[in-house]
């Protein structure tokens, strides 16, 4: 134990006192009135005790989906078919449905084409018998959200049990990530994209060169004198009975490719309005005009005429999705054999603008447990060894950016993937808004009258086609209020 001063001092005391004891007194001396200090007790520094951390918990991150239990049973409406395709859904399915944790069997099933699929689907809407997973383009999924009848995945795909980790949203595309979130519907995100395409220039390089170019064209100048020097200089390995330098499709996204091919775009989302009749698609079809009026473009004539033409090696260019890759391949090798590549449509800016599309996969309005079950597909569908495999086996882009170092080897064994891949950057997109499949519908109508009469005024026609649809987002739009 430590002792303080004053209890020092008092042993010195006692111990003088036993010592004056033991010797002869001496006189006292005279006392005085200065006072005595008493001893002071100096300060001792205690030992101070360090703060112990407590542990602190964390708060138990909760979910609002702990007290639902996916469903067992669900099905998948998509409008996939073809061998590859179909062999290549199988194994995702089989897959999903042996490994996932909950026990969810998923059927898919072919419920026809995109057109039919929009047809069966209104019908149904807010009904038990929708499906828990269905395919649709943006503005399908628009339309159906004018009666409230689709899931908003906001509400799971950050929840801290069933949602999707933020380093996997980022290895999404951004554009692709961001496409199926809706302002029109205050930001809800009512799909998640699988797959993307985008339309691109096929054509025939040894013909080209047979012409005396390099290469594809750039600008639409260069391509008009390619496409019209082809309808006069058959390709010497054709093995068609024509020939010609372009063929146009009577399709929307063809229309919207063009516009965009010439630094326009066919709908300002900031005053969410149609631009139908813009300076840019105006020129894009006025060109077009001048192309078939010259014979050095007709339309296409049967579906996929214009693949079946380019592979035996009458015809030089064609626009198409890049979906299409693997079916143009086998066009070539079992037509004119010849080397053939892909590339951005020709631009007025120097600057490619290439229409990106495809789409996405959607969950009906159902019950929680189906809402569940269906969302824990989605990210097995959309996770990066999946998107590899459906990527290879359909010829799509995947739509995650860590797929690319994945499929090395088959963009070196597919070159023209590789080269249509390479353009992502330069991405557009359609507008995803309701009542554009009536829009487009029009659109189709009025591209077929323009260049199959070259007197039409394009600008008069293209100002009644505008404001059509205009007419038609704004009829839709009032279901909303």
């Amino acid at each position: 134990m430590r002792r303080t001063l004053f209890g020092i001092f008092s042993l010195v005391m006692v111990f003088a006192l036993m010592l004056s004891a033991c010797t002869p007194k001496e006189e006292a001396p005279a006392p005085t009135d200065a006072p005595v200090e008493a001893p002071v007790e100096e300060p001792v520094d205690e030992p101070v005790e360090e703060p112990v951390d407590e542990p602190v918990e964390e708060p138990v991150a909760t979910s609002p989906w702990e007290g639902v239990t996916p469903a067992k049973e669900i099905v998948f409406w998509h409008q996939h078919s073809g061998e590859e395709r179909e062999a290549a859904m199988k194994i995702i399915v089989d897959g999903f449905n042996a490994t996932n944790e909950y026990g969810i069997t998923l059927t898919d099933e072919y419920a026809g084409g995109y057109g039919d699929i929009y047809t069966k689907m209104l019908a149904i809407l807010n009904t038990p018998d929708v499906p828990d997973i269905v395919v649709g383009y943006q503005n399908q999924i628009a339309t159906y959200q004018l009666a409230d009848s689709f899931f908003d995945m906001n509400t799971v795909i950050d929840d801290p049990v069933y949602g999707m980790p933020k380093e996997d949203q980022a290895d999404f595309f951004e554009g692709f990530f961001n496409q199926d979130v809706y302002p029109l519907y205050d930001n809800q995100r009512l799909g998640l994209a699988p797959n993307r395409s985008m339309e691109v220039l096929y054509y025939n390089l040894d013909w080209l060169k047979e012409l005396g170019f390099d290469g594809p064209p750039t600008t639409p100048e260069e391509f008009r004198e390619m496409a019209c020097a082809a309808s006069e200089n058959p390709f010497s390995g054709s093995k068609g009975e024509e020939s010609m330098g372009y063929q146009l499709s009577i399709d929307t996204s063809r229309f919207a490719s063009w516009t965009f091919a010439f630094g326009g775009d066919i709908y300002d989302g900031a005053t969410n309005q149609y631009t139908l009749n813009s300076p840019e698609a105006v020129a894009a079809f006025e060109f077009m005009q001048d192309l078939f009026a010259d014979g050095c473009a007709r339309l296409v004539s049967e579906n996929y005429g214009d693949q079946t033409d380019f592979g035996n090696g009458s015809l030089l260019f064609t626009v198409g999705s890049s979906s299409g890759l693997p079916y143009y391949g086998n066009a070539v090798n079992e037509g004119a054999g010849f080397e053939w590549s892909v590339a951005a449509l020709p631009t007025t800016t120097g600057t490619p603008k290439q229409n990106v599309y495809g789409a996405s996969v959607s969950i009906p309005k159902s019950t929680p447990e189906r809402e569940l079950a269906a969302w824990i597909f989605l990210k097995y569908y959309t996770s990066p060894e999946i998107q590899k495999i459906w990527a290879e086996a359909s010829g799509y882009f995947p739509v995650r950016k860590s797929v690319a170092d994945m499929m090395s080897d088959y963009m070196a064994a597919n070159p023209t993937y590789k080269a249509a891949w390479d353009l992502l950057d330069y991405g557009y997109f359609e507008p995803a808004v309701p009542g554009y499949d009536f829009v487009r519908d029009e659109i189709e109508v009025v591209m077929a009258a323009v260049v199959d009469n070259p007197d039409l005024d394009v600008q008069a026609e293209f100002d009644t086609l505008n404001q059509f649809g205009n007419d038609t987002l704004a009829e839709q739009l009032e279901q909303l209020n």
